[in-house]
């Protein structure tokens, strides 16, 4: 059985389909609850749906522990995740708390409550970011969250491989979701993007869903502590100058 944490929408969703098809039964954690149960109806008896608020500690213990009722919890992915836009000088404390809250003390939560409940063997995958390890202006918040992520995934690789615990991440770079909605609206963002992208194209939910369906499978057996990028080859060039754009963008 598989958990999904922010399930309901974009890479989360992709992975629940990707999950169910191999013959998973899937449990779509969400804080949209209705969002999460449309979701699992949709997937029919493959699927279910739990409430989960990765800020609220008690919300997350209590998704593992109803869908460890169902059997034995062998596949965990954290999928939840937001950002603020600003520079830090004008950065707003709350939505870097929050920003903080969500992408890194969320996903500590998730892999602290999947090790106290998940099956010996399992596989853990915490989706990170490319601005894990590449600076964008504007985003200081979600840059330096997703970087505690890959860290943290070291850490739990570390801490949970004696129970043969495998735990990774994934780092996609601009891919079609709810979350980068809005940047793309900024005139000049995405063609700045794709210019530093090799392969010259946005990502979509399922090639990231492919990558984490075989992170959480036995052909990665031996793999554990990793960070995969997956964003087109971005990570080898520059990130786009959000704060020049939206800046232009507020001039204009």
């Amino acid at each position: 059985m598989a958990l999904i944490v922010g399930g309901a929408s974009g890479i989360g969703l992709a992975t629940a389909h990707a999950l169910a098809g191999r013959g998973d039964h899937v449990v779509i954690a969400d804080i949209n609850t209705e969002a999460a149960q449309q979701r699992a109806a949709e997937l029919g008896e493959t699927a279910s749906a739990v409430t989960a608020d990765v800020t609220d500690e008690d919300s997350v213990a209590a998704a593992f522990a109803t869908a460890a009722r169902r059997g034995p919890v062998r596949s965990v992915v954290s999928c939840a995740g937001l950002s603020v836009i600003g520079a830090i000088p004008d950065i707003d404390l709350a939505g870097w708390q929050t920003t903080i809250d969500v992408c890194l003390t969320g996903t500590m939560l998730v892999i602290k409550h999947a090790a106290r409940t998940m099956a010996d063997d399992g596989s853990i995958v915490a989706v990170s970011s490319l601005n894990g390890r590449q600076p964008g202006t504007a985003m200081a918040a979600y840059c330096s969250a997703k970087a505690g992520v890959l860290m943290l995934i070291q850490v739990a690789a570390l801490e949970l491989a004696a129970r043969g615990i495998r735990v990774n991440a994934v780092s996609p770079g601009l891919v079609d979701t709810p979350l980068v909605a809005g940047l793309t609206m900024v005139p000049g963002l995405t063609d700045e993007y794709l210019e530093n992208t090799p392969l010259g194209r946005a990502g979509t939910p399922s090639d990231i869903a492919d990558a984490v369906e075989f992170l959480t499978s036995q052909r990665a057996s031996w793999i554990t502590g990793s960070d995969f990028d997956i964003n087109g080859g971005a990570h080898m060039k520059r990130y786009p100058d959000v704060l020049g754009k939206i800046q232009a963008l507020q001039e204009g």
